[in-house]
């Protein structure tokens, strides 16, 4: 007899499915686990074997085989134990196969018969639900299961509930998901912020049409500060996006115990930060910051302090909003939709301008500490902004700026406008900064004088085709913020440019 137990494995967030034969037959006494599994897998038969004799079971003197089909795709993780034990017991004639057929399983065993929680639990569920099956998994997991919908879930604690419910001698009760609460931001508020209007002003744009920005001032000027009151600003996630950012989370093992996320993901990696930290990799490629930051933020400050090679990993992300991870057995693709706001001093010093304090090779140090960001990362940001210093005998002089709430509110109604925009046209688009080719023509017309100004800027400023398509779309978005209509004017044009520089000064 072949007891099959499904269950999944996972590529990047496509869930693949998975199915654990067990066979017990004659022949020499062994225990064998095929079917390509690496060394958490490979240990799974000494941890299945601990919790069945914690259970008073043991298993038979024969040759159990446990096959994990295909073949020909490498198995990873440990959420392969529960599994195996449960195959082992249809088996033994324990349990009742045919019950185990309806559910995917998944779950770390103790030595103690305790189920362990395990990563990838939401997209195991949705795959479930998918495939009109139930689920098997860790109680600690169980809540987040329940995002997946209406779908028969059953969160044990250890070994024993599962089958004493499979056999009818003990009901395991649906868990529930917690409730979450109404959205919060845990980001400063834009308030706090003394001066600066023009960057806040540039923040607002990014916001409202899902641009990229990179802000440069001397060390204390409040560029970080600005970066983070970004996500305050931003719309909470549609139901779709919690989900789709929650699985990659959920993948990660950094999803919050028993939800959502509902705020979108603000990464801040520090600048030593290595490649595979960054786009995502290692010898078990695992969703990077990018992909961590998917449908939120990514903030990259001293951006000229990053490994050159890491940076530019950021190009192909930066307009595909796709991570792809190539390895010679396997591609990986983590999704990677963000926001990239970074933040940079004008020169290693930081003071560039300042007779008082810059040192003794500007601007030497200037050109050189610039030149580590390339030209073409340059043209994939949209909005250049220069953020001064506020004297600091001026601080307290200086009224209170405008509240987050109040720029959230014209942020949500500029991305309704577009959202509603694109729907009409029946584009799978959502800001300005996805629009490219035919739809951008199609949604910001320009007027002549808008059109003339921006031929001269083009020839002016050696603007790249990226470089122009980029202006317009900011300009699409500052007329949105606007409501504007539909043309674009000389002004949105204007205002557009003036965020541009190829090359910081």
């Amino acid at each position: 007899m072949v007891a099959r137990i499904p269950t999944v494995s996972f590529q990047g967030v496509d869930v693949r499915p998975i199915d654990v034969e067990v066979q017990i037959s004659g022949g020499v006494v062994a225990f064998n686990i095929v079917g390509l599994p690496d060394k958490a897998v490979a240990e799974s038969k000494e941890r299945v074997r601990g919790a069945l004799h914690a259970l008073g079971l043991s298993l038979p003197a024969k040759r159990l085989t446990v096959n994990l089909a295909p073949a020909d795709t490498p198995k990873e993780g440990s959420h392969y134990d529960l599994p195996i034990a449960l195959g082992l017991l249809c088996a033994m004639d324990v349990i009742p196969a045919a019950e185990m057929a309806h559910y995917v399983t998944l779950g770390e065993l103790s030595l103690s018969a305790h189920i362990r929680s395990v990563n990838g639990v939401l997209p195991a569920a949705m795959f479930a639900a998918e495939h009109d099956k139930g689920l098997i998994c860790p109680e600690a997991c169980g809540a987040e299961a329940c995002w997946a919908g209406d779908i028969d879930i059953l969160a044990p604690n250890d070994l024993l509930q599962v089958i004493n419910h499979i056999k009818g001698t003990q009901v395991l009760s649906r868990p529930s998901a917690p409730e979450q609460a109404a959205f919060s931001s845990r980001h400063p508020d834009l308030a706090e912020v003394k001066g600066q209007e023009t960057a806040k002003r540039a923040l607002e744009i990014t916001a409202a049409g899902g641009h990229n920005l990179l802000m440069s001032g001397p060390p204390g000027s409040g560029k970080s500060m600005l970066a983070s009151c970004l996500p305050g600003i931003l719309p909470p996630l549609s139901a779709r996006e919690a989900l789709d950012v929650s699985m990659i989370h959920s993948l990660a093992g950094t999803l919050p115990e028993g939800g959502l996320v509902r705020e979108r993901p603000y990464r801040d990696p520090h600048h030593s930060a290595s490649l595979p930290a960054l786009i995502g990799g290692g010898a078990k490629p695992k969703p990077g910051e990018i992909s961590l930051a998917h449908k939120g933020v990514l903030f990259l400050d001293e951006l000229p302090e990053f490994d050159r090679r890491t940076l530019e990993a950021l190009r192909q992300p930066l307009e595909t909003a796709q991570a792809l991870i190539a390895r010679a057995n396997q591609h990986v693709t983590y999704p990677a939709d963000f926001q990239l706001i970074a933040a940079m001093n004008p020169c290693r010093c930081g003071h560039l301008g300042d007779t008082d304090l810059e040192c003794t090779r500007a601007p030497k140090c200037a050109a050189d500490y610039q030149a580590k960001i390339s030209g073409p990362m340059l043209d994939r940001i949209d909005l250049h902004v220069d953020v001064p210093p506020v004297p600091v005998t001026k601080l307290s002089a200086l009224p209170e700026g405008e509240p987050s709430a109040s720029v959230r509110e014209r942020v949500n109604a500029a991305r309704h406008l577009q959202k509603q925009r694109y729907e009409e046209m029946g584009e799978d688009l959502h800001v300005n900064a996805q629009a490219g080719g035919k739809v951008l023509e199609q949604i910001a017309p320009l007027c002549s004088e808008a059109r003339d100004m921006l031929d001269k800027a083009t020839d002016a400023l050696k603007l790249s085709a990226r470089g122009y398509h980029r202006i317009i779309r900011v300009a699409r978005t500052i007329a949105d913020l606007e409501q504007a209509g539909d043309v674009i004017e000389q002004k949105h044009i204007a205002e557009a440019l003036s965020y541009r520089r190829m090359r910081l000064q």
